[in-house]
């Protein structure tokens, strides 16, 4: 072990820590102070669609609604409920930062080794770590013996750091190897964890896209509500309604026209599509991730376990005698060494004095995957040794461990001395050697970690004598491969119209073999380090808003100053993260993406998603199941629209013939057919598989409601399901001599209209699947079979059931009237194949 000269001799003593504790406080982040609560359940009750039906549910009970006053009440506890469960569990992202400090640290007090709480470490404690301890506050080392310390979650650099003496340790990270005398410098807030738990405390999510068109979709059919219902106000007091009657009856309206209906289909139809997507191992954590998936124009991807494996590998040797492949699954013994003879001889002695290099670490076999133990290349080692049929021998001899300013380490024993080490380190010592230079080149050109290894006979007590007149046995080119899958999905991303962007802590000649290996490496072949990176937002969204872009070397404000330039681009962005450090990007970003195998419980706290497999190619699948879900969207929004059309011409008919045209519907009726009849085949619709189209083109970005949405609605399918409802109405009043005082002949033309809707919002079902074929086939969603039986057994109840008619104001059709509302089904269809043909035709 080497010393400083600056080491003080044994420690604090027990009462300077204890006035050192008061003066800074305890070595623990800070808690934040987040939304209360009540603040967030309350949030839920309040927003623009909550406050409409709380409205809606109020009109419904002065109108003597109590039944559905109440059902709309429960609409919105429900969602409100569900709603809070979501936002509050995602808010405690930054809570779990805590979890990263160790509970007990080991420290010099008084001269002695103890173990303290670690939230009672203050500056200046000298602590002792040890592999396997987690490091627990910012600190300086001052004593080392071959330490080797995981920071990725902080950097995200995959490569294990060696700190010598003098250098800094971060609090959070982890000592993979080795052992060392650190002297705290900063505690608790004042640590580097603790800056990236303010990160992202601070970063808040913005609205998702759906919210956002949602919100809209309210705020214009409530005004048509409101606003049709004073006009209908005003036409009852015009024909001699009393003030009374008319308040009454504009209120039935106007609560007829709210979609009571539409918030428990959206959430619904996003729970069934997280389900599916929990299938397909990708679990959302907030139901409004589904569509904003399907919105996504930009993923900013991590590189290590994401697009790799995040397992070391040996892929290749060069020795004197040539160059060798290997081949092989992670840390699996099993796989091949291919190459001449000499060649595979001098790789098994090359190995042997690998072996002897790193004595400690192996592959061990375990739930059923093989995992390293110890320093991940070295145990990369150890494989490549196993996989040339080298047995590893018991360690001994004088070591002289890995020192960052020699950048090698050695072993002295009978056979010899054993050197290992970065080449530009190690190749100075050896002899010459006919292209191990331009290997070495060649090698890190490919994006590979490579490492030297020589060998010397004799034996020396210093590394200065042990390490010189070395001869080279080979250069072993590491590399973390990429997943089988990757390269197939950044294909299906730019099919997609998705813009990528690789976003790593790694070394660049690293992410951008990785890059390249992988397709995502766009054309002009741009890679940017960090600190490189623009200061201004504006000129970095310039920089990066371009596919395939790698930025290297990053840090967490870096990701989180990335995200938010690409949204003031206009972008819907997905960041990945598996790290401590990708909090704050995965909670400001659209739609935070976290590993769930590899990730930290930090990273998957913060996200909207979860990938349970680690797959790359499981985001693709994630975003086609979005896609689907704006298009069902967009399906049962017609549905819903074309309904309002029928349901709306009776009263639109009404008032323009001031009371002389019967009212065909009562608003029983209308809520009849919107909670009763409609909602099932709507959920149903939003059960749509995804299209083999889904992923062709950019997302739609678009309303929820727009030109196609309005035409086929109000245009199409809603103007033929009243026409014949209407038709069938007046038809059954002809038959009857229009004897309007007749009480039986006005219900049975009412139930034959009511019929007639509810027909032809059985085709209307059908022909909503798609907005371009005509309906050529029942089959594809049984889902929607089924809803359609239970519309049909419901209106049986509606029309037949005592005393449902009496109730909703409309008897059972007679034969007549039953021709009549079937014609309904044919006509929907009809109309439906022929708008779709003239709109192919003009294409």
């Amino acid at each position: 072990m080497t010393t400083s000269t600056g080491l003080a001799a044994g420690g604090l003593t027990s009462a300077e820590a204890a006035r050192r504790l008061r003066r800074d406080g305890p070595n623990a982040l800070p808690a934040g102070r987040g939304p209360h609560p009540g603040t967030l359940l309350l949030k839920q009750f309040v927003h623009v669609f909550a406050l409409l039906l709380w409205v809606a549910a109020a009109l419904a009970w002065v109108a003597g609604m109590p039944e559905l006053s109440i059902a709309i009440a429960l609409v919105v506890v429900l969602n409100g409920g569900f709603a809070f469960a979501q936002e509050y569990r995602a808010d405690r992202a930054a809570q779990r930062l805590r979890d990263l400090m160790p509970a007990r640290a080991t420290v010099r007090r008084d001269g002695k080794p103890v173990v303290v709480d670690a939230a009672e470490l203050v500056v200046g404690d000298e602590v002792l770590l040890t592999g396997g301890d987690r490091v627990s506050a910012d600190a300086r080392v001052v004593a080392v013996a071959a330490l080797a310390v995981d920071e990725s979650m902080l950097t995200g650099e995959s490569v294990p750091v060696r700190p010598a003496d003098g250098d800094a340790v971060r609090a959070g990270t982890y000592v993979s190897e080795g052992e060392a005398t650190v002297v705290v410098t900063a505690t608790g807030g004042r640590t580097q964890l603790a800056g990236i738990a303010t990160l992202t405390r601070e970063a808040h999510p913005p609205k998702s896209p759906l919210a956002l068109r949602l919100h809209r979709v309210v705020t214009v059919v409530g005004a048509i509500a409101v606003v049709v219902g004073v006009a209908f106000y005003g036409v009852a007091l015009l024909i001699g309604l009393d003030a009374t009657e008319g308040f009454l009856f504009a209120v039935g309206v106007t609560v007829a026209l709210v979609p009571e209906g539409l918030l428990p289909t959206v959430t619904l139809s996003l729970a069934r599509a997280a389900q599916a997507m929990a299938r397909r191992n990708a679990l959302v954590r907030r139901l409004d991730a589904v569509e904003t998936l399907g919105a996504t124009t930009f993923i900013c991807t991590d590189k290590t376990g994401t697009l790799t494996r995040n397992e070391m590998s040996a892929v290749a040797v060069w020795t004197p005698a040539g160059e060798v492949a290997v081949t092989g699954q992670g840390y699996e013994p099993a796989g091949e060494v291919t190459g001449a003879p000499d060649a595979l001889t001098a790789v098994r002695t090359l190995a042997v004095s690998a072996l002897r290099c790193t004595p400690t670490a192996h592959a061990d076999h375990r739930d059923g995957r093989w995992l390293p133990v110890g320093d991940p290349m070295e145990v990369a080692l150890h494989v490549l040794a196993a996989r040339a049929g080298v047995e590893a021998a018991v360690g001994g001899g004088l070591r002289h461990p890995f020192d960052p300013r020699r950048r090698r380490s050695s072993v002295v024993d009978g056979d010899g001395v054993h050197v290992m080490g970065a080449p530009d380190s190690v190749l100075p010592l050896c002899g010459p050697e006919p292209g191990a230079v331009d290997a070495v080149a060649d090698l890190g050109e490919r994006g590979l970690r490579v490492i030297a290894i020589a060998w010397r006979p004799g034996a020396g007590d210093t590394p200065e004598v042990a390490e010189r007149d070395l001869r080279l046995l080979g250069l072993v080119a590491l590399q973390d491969p990429p997943r089988d899958d990757v390269a197939d999905a950044v294909r299906r991303c730019r099919t997609a119209g998705i813009k990528l962007a690789m976003i790593t802590g790694d070394h660049p000649a690293t992410a951008r073999a990785i890059a390249a290996q992988v397709g995502l490496l766009g054309p002009d072949r741009l890679v940017v380090e960090g600190a490189d990176l623009p200061a201004d937002d504006a000129a970095l969204g310039g920089l990066l808003d371009r596919d395939g872009v790698v930025v290297a070397r990053v840090t967490p404000e870096d990701k989180l100053r990335i995200a938010r330039a690409l949204q003031h681009r206009g972008h819907v962005v997905a960041m990945t993260g598996d790290g401590v450090n990708d909090g704050p990007a995965l909670r400001a970003a659209d739609i935070g993406v976290a590993m769930g195998a590899s990730g930290t419980d930090v990273a998957r706290e913060a996200a909207d998603l979860v990938l349970l497999d680690d797959h790359f190619g499981t985001i693709v699948a994630a975003v086609e199941l979005g896609r689907a879900t704006f298009a069902n969207i967009r399906r049962f929004l017609t549905y819903h629209l074309t309904d309002n059309v029928a349901e709306l011409t009776p009263f639109a008919l009404w008032a323009l013939s001031g009371g002389s045209f019967p009212l065909a519907l009562s608003v029983l009726q209308v809520l009849a057919l919107d909670i009763g009849t409609d909602l099932l085949p709507a959920l149903a619709l939003g059960a749509e598989p995804p299209s083999r189209r889904t992923m062709d083109g950019p997302a739609r970005t678009g309303g929820l409601i727009d030109r196609s949405v309005l035409r086929r609605a109000f245009g199409v399918l809603g103007p033929a399901e009243a026409l014949v409802s209407m038709a069938a109405f007046a038809i059954v009043l002809h038959v009857g001599d229009w004897d309007l005082d007749d009480p039986v002949l006005l219900a049975t033309a009412s139930g034959t209209a009511f019929t007639a809707i509810v027909l032809g919002q059985l085709a209307n079902a059908f022909a909503c699947r798609s907005a371009t074929h005509p309906v050529t086939t029942w089959r594809g969603n049984r889902l929607l079979l089924g809803a359609i039986a239970f519309e049909v057994v419901v209106l049986f109840l509606f029309l037949y059931l005592p005393p449902l008619p009496h109730l909703l104001g409309g008897n059972p059709p007679s034969a007549l009237g039953w021709a009549l509302a079937a014609a309904t089904i044919p006509v929907v269809l009809l109309v439906d194949a022929g708008e779709k043909s003239m709109r192919r035709r003009s294409k």
